[in-house]
């Protein structure tokens, strides 16, 4: 039998659009449920993972959207993402409590979640649950849409603040 390295391991995670629909037939079959959400992840700090603890405590298993380079750049403008899709979708697959990573280009998630059909679909504090890209879809299956509040302090923005100005002292 063939034995995996940890970073393979840490990369199977990370699913194209074929793959997950595999993977969602399999997750179908045992009555799975899936917890969703999405985002850049740029710079991995502890708000992230505060935040992605306690969404993937909702559920068996956590799908995380993520945001293509691209689709981030579109999000936080040109200087952004600081770390390419590869580097945080590896990242963030690291992390024992996430499922599956899958990297979208367009602005939004929607589509992926029209494919998840999760059964919680979660994000941040700072959205209504109302306004959550796939509220719709999530609703119309009898699933929870919810909002989990972010750990004070802590932000890619700030992180990257700090460092510009610690880098203007120099």
């Amino acid at each position: 039998m063939k034995k995996f390295s940890n970073l393979e391991l840490v990369k199977n995670k990370i699913l194209d659009l074929s793959q997950l629909k595999f993977q969602l037939l399999r997750w179908d079959f045992f009555s799975t449920k899936i917890v969703f959400t999405n985002g850049c992840f740029d710079i991995l700090h502890l708000g992230h993972i505060d935040y992605l603890a306690k969404t993937a405590d909702e559920g068996d298993v956590l799908v995380i959207g993520l945001n293509s380079d691209l689709s981030t750049a579109g999000l936080k403008g040109p200087k952004r993402p600081i770390n390419g899709q590869e580097q945080r979708a590896i990242i963030l697959a690291s992390l024992h409590f996430v499922t599956s990573v899958v990297i979208f280009d367009e602005p939004t998630p929607y589509n992926l979640i029209k494919l998840v059909q999760p059964d919680v679909l979660i994000k941040g504090g700072d959205y209504k649950t109302e306004e959550i890209v796939g509220y719709d879809i999530v609703k119309a299956k009898n699933g929870i849409v919810k909002t989990i509040e972010f750990l004070p302090g802590y932000s890619t923005t700030r992180i990257e603040e700090k460092i510009i100005q610690l880098n203007s002292h120099l």
